[in-house]
């Protein structure tokens, strides 16, 4: 059996724009500040996406979604990531799990981590775990200006 990983990446700053939503892992966070992006901008599921891509060799989110591309705006992500899962296994490859680190002050992620996981398991059709992470102040996550997300994933071959 091969075995392959990935790493993946996302940030996105906060909005301006106070009618923006805010989508982490594809779950509604109601009063929150939302992010700036062409998509939702749901940072969580851009990460484990581009975490799949790595693992595949698939090249990034930007190659295949790109902010010019009037098709994606506004698009949900899970969206993107179920579309890259199936991209992975069309090259041969299965999603065992992907893993993912949300860094960010606010909103606090504990009490919808659950929905998270199963808005992004079933888009990946893969299990895919969320962990909150604060900045503890330092930097420009930790100043609250936006979210941070790291990702790693895991996928397998014959």
């Amino acid at each position: 059996m091969r075995v392959r990983v990935g790493q993946g990446f996302d940030v996105h700053r906060f909005s301006d724009d106070t009618n923006r939503p805010l989508v982490l892992g594809g779950v509604l966070f109601p009063g929150e500040r939302g992010l700036e992006g062409h998509s939702d901008a749901d940072a969580v599921a851009h990460a484990a996406a581009d975490a799949l891509l790595g693992a595949a060799g698939l090249g990034d989110l930007g190659q295949h979604f790109p902010d010019s591309d009037p098709v994606w705006a506004g698009a949900d992500s899970l969206r993107i990531l179920a579309a890259v899962a199936e991209m992975v296994r069309a090259a041969g490859w299965e999603v065992g799990n992907v893993d993912v680190s949300v860094v960010c002050e606010t909103p606090k992620l504990s009490p919808h981590r659950a929905a998270m996981e199963a808005n992004l398991t079933d888009a990946a059709n893969a299990p895919v775990t969320v962990k909150g992470r604060r900045a503890e102040g330092l930097g420009a996550l930790g100043r609250r200006e936006g979210i941070a997300c790291w990702a790693v994933a895991v996928i397998t071959g014959a």
